[in-house]
Parts: C-alpha cells; sequence; structure tokens
C-alpha cells in the first residue's frame, strides 16, 4: 500500500519577467519593426509624447554640443524622479504678445505653404511664376494604369472594353492572370452575360499590349508571347518548340538532353537557350513604383583624425519622453478605480528603459566590431579577422544570445558600404603556416582569382581550390562552390558561354 508523506525541496530556476521579455523583443527588432511598434505604442499611452526641438534652433533638454539626444537615452533616474517628486500643476494663462518674424523665416513658411499645396486644384506657382516642386516630381504608374490607358485610345465596343478591363482588373503584380476566364464573365456583369469565347477574345486583345508577355497564364505563354523580339526565324522556331514541349529541361539547363531531343547541334540549342533566359519571366515588374527601398543604418562609422569612431544613427533614436504633467496629476489622484492608467504609465516607465537599453547594447556590440576590424575597414574584405560572437559578448559583458539579437537585422554604414552587423563575423580557417583567415577574407581572394582569369579558358572550382592551396589555404572544393554561389558568380561553363 502506497504511504503519503510531505517532502520540501529547494529549486532554482531561472524565468524571463515581462520587463524583460519586452527588452528582449525590442532588441531583437529591426529598426523599421521597431519604429513601428513605438508609433503604436506613443498611439495608445497617453504618458508617452514625441520630444520637440525648439524653433529657434536651441538644443532640448539633455542635449550635448547643440545635438538633441533623446530622451530615451537620458539619465533614466529623471525619469523615475517624477513619481517621486511631484510638481505643481497649474494652468497657467500666457498673454497674447505678437513676435515680429524675420524675413527669412516668412519665405520659408511660404515655401512650406507652396509644399502643402493641392496639387488637384491645378499646378500651383511660386510668386517668381515658377511651379513649385511637387509639379516637377514624376507621376507613378501602375501597371493596371498603363494597360487601362492603352486598352481606352484602342477602337471597342463599350462590351469590349468592358471585358479588357475586367481581366486587366485580374491581372496580379507579375502580370499573370491566375483566375480562370469562367470566373471573371460574372465580374464583368454584362447583360446578356458574355461567353468564352468572347472572353478569350478580350485575353488575345489585353496580351498584345505593351508590356509583351503581359495577360498570360503561365510561364510558358507568357514566354511565347515574347518571342516577336527574336529577330531571326528560324532561332524563333526553335525557341517555341522548347518553350512548347521541353520547358523542364530549359529550366534544368540541361542542354544536351535538349539537343538529343531536338537533333541539333549543342551549340545552336544553346543560342537559343540563351536567348530564352533573356525574355522577362514578370513582364508586370517593369511597369509600376519606381520607388526604391533602403536600408536605414543603425550606426554610421567615420574615421575621424586618424581613429574609426562609432555613433548611433540620428535618424532611428526616437525622440520620445514622458509626459510630466500626466504623470504628476495622475500620482496626486492615484486610486484604485484608474488602474488601467497605473499599467499605462508602467508601460511607458518600461518603453523608455528599454529604448536606452536597445541603443546602448547597440553601439556598445558596435563599437566592439569596429575595434577588432579595423584592418577591414582600412584595407577591404581581404584583412576580415575570424570573428565569433563569444569574443563580442566577453567584451561588451552580455551574453551570446544577446549579440545574435543586437546583430540580426541592424546595419552598420561604413567607407565600403552598408553592411549587416552579422557580415563581420565568420569563422577561423587555419591556413598551412598555422595562421588563422575568416571566410570573408577567402570569399574576396576567390572573387579577385576570377576577376582575373582569362575570358576564354574561365577557371574551374577545382582549378581555384589548387590555386588557394598554392597560397596556403587549404580548403575544400564544395567550399569554393558555396563561397562562389555567395558571391552569385556563375558556374565555368556558364561563364565560358558569356564570355
Amino acid at each position: 500500500m502506497a504511504s503519503l508523506d510531505l517532502r520540501t525541496e529547494h529549486r532554482q530556476t531561472q524565468t524571463l519577467s515581462p520587463r524583460l521579455q519586452h527588452a528582449v523583443r525590442l532588441l531583437q527588432m529591426s529598426s523599421l519593426d521597431f519604429a513601428a511598434m513605438l508609433r503604436e505604442t506613443l498611439g495608445r499611452n497617453p504618458f508617452l509624447e514625441v520630444e520637440e526641438v525648439d524653433g529657434e534652433g536651441a538644443p532640448p533638454e539633455g542635449a550635448v554640443d547643440g545635438e538633441a539626444l533623446p530622451s530615451g537615452l537620458m539619465d533614466t533616474a529623471a525619469n523615475d524622479a517624477i513619481a517621486e517628486e511631484p510638481h505643481a500643476a497649474a494652468d497657467i494663462e500666457l498673454p497674447a504678445t505678437t513676435v515680429d518674424v524675420p524675413d527669412n523665416e516668412r519665405d520659408a513658411d511660404n515655401d512650406r505653404d507652396l509644399w502643402a499645396a493641392d496639387g488637384g486644384s491645378g499646378p500651383k506657382q511660386a510668386e517668381d511664376g515658377e511651379l513649385s516642386a511637387l509639379d516637377l516630381m514624376a507621376v507613378e504608374t501602375s501597371l493596371n494604369d498603363h494597360l487601362h490607358s492603352q486598352i481606352n485610345v484602342l477602337p471597342l465596343s463599350e462590351r469590349d472594353l468592358v471585358l479588357a478591363h475586367a481581366i486587366v482588373e485580374s491581372l496580379d503584380d507579375d502580370g499573370y492572370l491566375r483566375t480562370p476566364l469562367e470566373e471573371l464573365i460574372t465580374v464583368a456583369e454584362l447583360d446578356p452575360p458574355a461567353d468564352l469565347q468572347e472572353m478569350q477574345i478580350a485575353l488575345k486583345l489585353v496580351q498584345s499590349l505593351d508590356p509583351a508577355g503581359v495577360g498570360a497564364r503561365d510561364v510558358g505563354e507568357c514566354l511565347l508571347l515574347q518571342l516577336p523580339a527574336i529577330d531571326c526565324p528560324d532561332m524563333r522556331a526553335l525557341a517555341q518548340v522548347i518553350i512548347t514541349h521541353h520547358l523542364p529541361l530549359l529550366a534544368a539547363r540541361d542542354t544536351a538532353a535538349l539537343a538529343r531531343h531536338l537533333d541539333e547541334p549543342a551549340a545552336r540549342v544553346e543560342a537559343v537557350c540563351d536567348r530564352i533566359r533573356r525574355l522577362d519571366p514578370r513582364p508586370g515588374w517593369r511597369v509600376g513604383s519606381s520607388q526604391v527601398p533602403y536600408v536605414v543604418p543603425d550606426v554610421i562609422v567615420r574615421k575621424v583624425r586618424g581613429q574609426w569612431t562609432v555613433q548611433l544613427n540620428p535618424a532611428i533614436v526616437p525622440k520620445v519622453r514622458l509626459n510630466q504633467v500626466y504623470a504628476n496629476l495622475f500620482q496626486r489622484h492615484r486610486t484604485a478605480a484608474n488602474s488601467e492608467l497605473g499599467a499605462h504609465l508602467q508601460e511607458a516607465r518600461w518603453t523608455l528603459r528599454n529604448v536606452e537599453q536597445r541603443f546602448s547594447t547597440i553601439l556598445d556590440v558596435a563599437e566592439a566590431i569596429v575595434r577588432r576590424q579595423q584592418a577591414f575597414l582600412d584595407y577591404g574584405a581581404m584583412a576580415m579577422k575570424p570573428l565569433g560572437l563569444k569574443e563580442i559578448a566577453d567584451e561588451v559583458g552580455i551574453h551570446e544570445s544577446t549579440v545574435s539579437r543586437v546583430t540580426n537585422n541592424k546595419y552598420m554604414a561604413t567607407p565600403v558600404g552598408v553592411l549587416e552587423l552579422k557580415y563581420f563575423f565568420s569563422r577561423a580557417m587555419i591556413s598551412a603556416n598555422g595562421s588563422a583567415c575568416s571566410g570573408t577574407a577567402i570569399r574576396g581572394l576567390i572573387k579577385d582569382i576570377i576577376e582575373a582569369e582569362p575570358q576564354d579558358a574561365p577557371l574551374s572550382d577545382a582549378e581555384i581550390t589548387r590555386q588557394l592551396a598554392e597560397q596556403g589555404l587549404v580548403v575544400a572544393r564544395r567550399t569554393v562552390t558555396k563561397y562562389r554561389q555567395m558571391l552569385k558568380i556563375e558556374a565555368v561553363d556558364r561563364r565560358r558561354r558569356v564570355a
């Protein structure tokens, strides 16, 4: 029979507090996600506000050498003192005063009015008769607008116009029609309803528009629509056969199998395949937004008086602070009924502390990386040293997982380009003389070797491996292949054909 007894055990476990979980989430966010999260927090938390710079250009409280610092990076004790040292909240009515505005500021206000003018009411002109800057900007055209503008100038009946416009509105961003024509009959809402033959005629009309290949239902049809761009009739006929019957072999780059199936010389088949690959499988991408996504660096590295210095990018540092008036009023009138406001105040304090922790950690890690990779900044990729997360973690005094979170989706602006912080980390590879070499340096050496190869006799991966071995770097051939692919350099046979 089992006996019942009571036992006391002492066990030590590690758990993450809500504040620490919040800090970890903020640390691993990219700058874009972090800014979006902060905007959402500012919108719902009444105790957080955006710190604005004075109009006269004077630095706000906490500024150093004329540069505004975010309150999240200021002394956090000042934030905590809000609850400890309540200030008298008084409604002060300031007398109305008249301020003389200088002429240069009045001109600046006029310029802002021009920028804020409604573009739909016609061109806005400045006092000197010139158009404003907004009127000189190019108007972006979407794929649908581009196709609609072509359809509207064609001599079509109203019924054909409706069907063509319905097909255009059903295209995806690549320019493909993924919706069956049968389903588009109900979308057109014609009386009497359109039949399948009318839909096919409308589709042929859309497929004849610019850009070539738009309106296709699959990749093969998209390529076939672009075949008129091939001038040579014989090459165009062979390309049609390859696309229609041997598209998988074309995608697999199996030239030998294609030559056997077509009973054609391999050189001719390869030339046709190269011409097909120059066709556009996503014609919709040629028309659309002209906006280019940019990477905003988190830290900026400059050489000042012979020394590499690291600073946070002011563009990503939020200028937020605790609303002292609201905090003081809440502390004086705090009751059990307004516990929700207490949670908001606690969240505001956590947010400011975590923002400070995030950017101070990013700056510390970036400075440690720059101290160890100064040779890379001076001489390029060939001077990159092997570097591990543990080395930076030991130097900064944080855990390796924290370093991993800090370097994820964080970027550093250097004289050689904007690089992700993870770019500076690579495992050590021991050379023949016993010295350590980083993978980044080996990739740079492989790139130099390929750039110096003869155009009529490119080097294979095995030959590149032998050249590296002659320089004392013992690297496996598969490693060379992997590094070449990371550099987006094609294989030896492809480089020979391109040459």
